[in-house]
């Protein structure tokens, strides 16, 4: 098989920058790396060159909460999670977890079933993250109220038989009953379990932390804010220095300058993520989030009744240029909440996130304004 080699570039990976470097990809690991002219030993006939000429190379951008794109959702099977898959290539993306919403335990095991059936042949799908059914009403945000409930030890059980391994993450309420069994269930079938949906104070929430728990679901939304006397569940994530905060960067969800802040408490432990729904990649109109109505009018997704923001129209592409140019976040920072960040809250830092010899064979080309100019998925050029 030809190998890939990308030359000439500004490699920016494990939040370091090297100018004049190359990357030479054999299958889908990278096989080395070097500086200046040196990426010409080995070249044999057949190997295929890029010449980056000074723009930034960085590793495959990794998405592990996306509920949709290309007017498909995770829900709806093999042919979806493909248009979803291209869909978010375009933009970087080469590697994602998709998210499913609220729903009853027993379709979320056929959602699961289906989302491992294309895991086992795609390497882009990295699995499943269930965003429910374990949430709390009252911060529910996009989730059908009749469907949630507290986690049981049965439901608990057959969520995770359905998943065949593929579950990634699962988004709970850690207040209600059954919850910290539930995270330490989880957990210890290695699932990594966020705190989200909640109505979790701060010693609620760093109990969950303390529990197992090590991802806040989209900081700042479907939770209480920071208040000086009450701090709530964003200041016990950046407590707990091995929690993993999420962040919907599309300048509707989270303020910029409080962006910045949560990079400032938490250094290198945000990750940005899409929550895209179906309509990113396509046009603004009427969409279902699940099961229920949603509008999308100027990209931003809310719910037909009530108005509560469902999901978003984000590209993890725009998620960082809006940290770079908006919240003044230095690039190989904000490279990293996209790359070694993500891969490390889902037990995947050994392989995944980083442009070193032996990691996985994705990368993107960003071009100086930091639009996308070419993508590479386990050595396959993909856009």
């Amino acid at each position: 098989m030809p190998a890939t080699v990308i030359h000439s570039a500004r490699v920016v990976s494990g939040r370091d920058t090297v100018t004049d470097a190359w990357v030479r990809f054999e299958g889908d690991v990278v096989a080395a790396r070097g500086i200046g002219d040196t990426w010409r030993d080995g070249l044999a006939p057949g190997d295929e060159t890029t010449d980056a000429a000074g723009r930034h190379l960085v590793p495959g951008f990794i998405d592990v909460h996306c509920h949709g794109g290309g007017g498909a959702a995770a829900e709806e099977g093999a042919e979806a999670i493909a248009r979803i898959l291209a869909v978010h290539n375009a933009h970087g993306t080469t590697r994602s977890v998709l998210s499913l919403v609220t729903a009853p335990v027993g379709a979320l095991e056929g959602r699961l079933a289906a989302i491992d059936r294309v895991a086992a042949s795609d390497p882009r799908l990295l699995g499943a993250h269930l965003e429910g059914p374990f949430l709390d009403h009252e911060f529910r945000g996009a989730h059908d109220p009749a469907q949630l409930r507290d986690a049981d030890a049965a439901s608990v059980e057959r969520l995770l038989e359905a998943a065949n391994g593929c579950l990634r993450q699962i988004t709970i309420a850690p207040e209600h009953p059954g919850a910290l069994d539930a995270i330490t269930r989880f957990t210890d079938a290695g699932v990594a379990v966020a705190v989200g949906h909640t109505g979790a104070d701060f010693d609620t929430a760093l109990a969950a932390f303390d529990a197992g728990a090590s991802i806040l679901t989209h900081a700042f939304n479907g939770m209480r804010g920071i208040h000086h006397r009450a701090p709530g569940p964003v200041i016990a994530a950046m407590h707990a220095d091995h929690v993993t905060l999420e962040i919907i960067n599309d300048g509707v969800h989270v303020h910029p300058d409080v962006v910045k802040l949560a990079f400032s408490g938490a250094p290198g432990r945000v990750a940005l993520i899409t929550d895209a729904m179906a309509a990113a990649g396509a046009a603004d109109g009427e969409y279902l989030l699940g099961s229920l109505e949603v509008i999308v009018a100027d990209g931003v997704a809310r719910l037909l009744e009530g108005g509560a923001i469902a999901g978003s129209t984000l590209t993890l592409d725009e998620a960082l240029r809006r940290a770079v140019v908006d919240s003044g976040i230095p690039l190989a920072e904000a490279v990293g909440a996209l790359t070694e960040t993500p891969a490390a809250a889902i037990g995947r830092a050994s392989d995944l996130g980083r442009l070193e010899v032996g990691y996985a064979a994705d990368a993107v080309l960003l071009g100086d304004d930091l639009a996308v100019e070419a993508v590479w998925g386990a050595g396959t050029r993909l856009a």
